[in-house]
């Protein structure tokens, strides 16, 4: 497959062979694409946006980003796959992909690991965060900035849930993480993988009786017309990042690498923002559609109902890294 590299030497073959090309006529505005998984209307199209009017921005326009929500260009998955051969120039992708990539990233998804947003965002700025991003970099991909896609939460069609015990035997829609799955089935639930952008038709057919996802996701996909129940669980804190194919990078001036690295700051701090928002306000508008809402659940229960997963945890992420992000504050 011809990367972006490889285009460019094709240019600048031609380049050469033409030399009367007028010089001096101005160059049109440079677009990359930004590819994500939800709507415009989501934590990510919100981080994305202001991302791209930051470049629009400082570059006076030299640069744009053309934005592809919707998974139009593919799942997270196909996206990091795609950033990685440089046919896609930007992403911001969910930490439900990484493992794909990079599998130590699903530690990230270890059930109530993480205490609070606050605690995650402690541990993504610092030591853990650096660490995962030198790895990511390493994969052909250029890490910009952590951003979120928010604590996920339960919801299904079935019954509340409210203890346990009331998982056990639900048909559980996950994402593509092992570390997930091990979880939930320690719950007792029959899981299935499914990339997101099949979830819904899949709610709807009831193939899965539940799924689970942060607030801002369960609204910006409208899940409230195929699901019943919401619990507000917390039980898996999803970031996301938002990355750059090398290829685009490697295009960049020094100065421009520093405007993309400061708005794609400015982007993930926004989808914190929208995310922490959903979560304040958006449960009350899904109750209002029609969710029955179990507001809090003993969380210290839940935990020791997916003790039974952490042995293979520890074998997979070693007991030392698991602690370190607990103890990250």
């Amino acid at each position: 497959m011809l990367t972006r590299r490889h285009l460019l030497i094709g240019t600048a073959a031609t380049a050469l062979a033409a030399p009367n090309i007028a010089r001096s006529a101005e160059a049109p505005p440079r677009t990359l694409r930004m590819g994500y998984l939800f709507a415009r209307d989501s934590q990510l199209g919100a981080g994305a946006t202001v991302m791209a009017d930051a470049i629009a921005k400082r570059t006076n326009g030299r640069i744009r980003i053309e934005q592809a929500p919707d998974a139009s260009l593919g799942g997270d998955v196909e996206i990091l796959k795609a950033v990685q051969l440089g046919s896609v120039d930007l992403a911001f992708v969910t930490g439900a992909g990484l493992p794909s990539v990079l599998p130590v990233t699903d530690v990230l998804h270890i059930p109530f690991l993480f205490t609070s947003a606050d605690h995650a965002h402690a541990v993504l700025d610092g030591a853990v965060g650096a660490d995962l991003s030198k790895q990511l970099a390493a994969k052909d991909i250029v890490p910009l900035a952590w951003g979120e896609n928010g604590m996920r939460h339960m919801t299904n069609s079935k019954h509340p849930i409210a203890t346990p015990d009331d998982v056990k035997g639900l048909k559980m829609r996950l994402p593509q993480s092992d570390v997930m799955v091990l979880g939930f089935q320690a719950l007792g639930a029959q899981t299935g993988m499914l990339p997101f952008p099949q979830l819904y038709e899949a709610l709807q057919t009831g193939q899965f009786d539940g799924e689970e996802n942060p607030i801002a996701t369960i609204q910006a996909a409208k899940l409230e017309k195929v699901q019943k129940f919401l619990t507000m669980s917390a039980h898996v804190y999803d970031p996301a990042i938002i990355i750059m194919s090398p290829d685009a990078h490697d295009e960049l001036s020094a100065d421009d690498k520093a405007i993309f690295a400061e708005a794609a700051r400015l982007g993930a701090v926004e989808s914190r923002r929208y995310a922490a928002a959903a979560e304040h306000s958006g449960v009350s508008a899904l109750q209002q559609a029609g969710l029955q809402v179990v507001a809090q659940i003993d969380r210290a229960q839940f935990a020791a109902a997916t003790a039974s997963a952490m042995p293979e945890f520890e074998r997979r992420f070693g007991r030392d890294q698991i602690e370190r992000i607990r103890q990250t504050a």
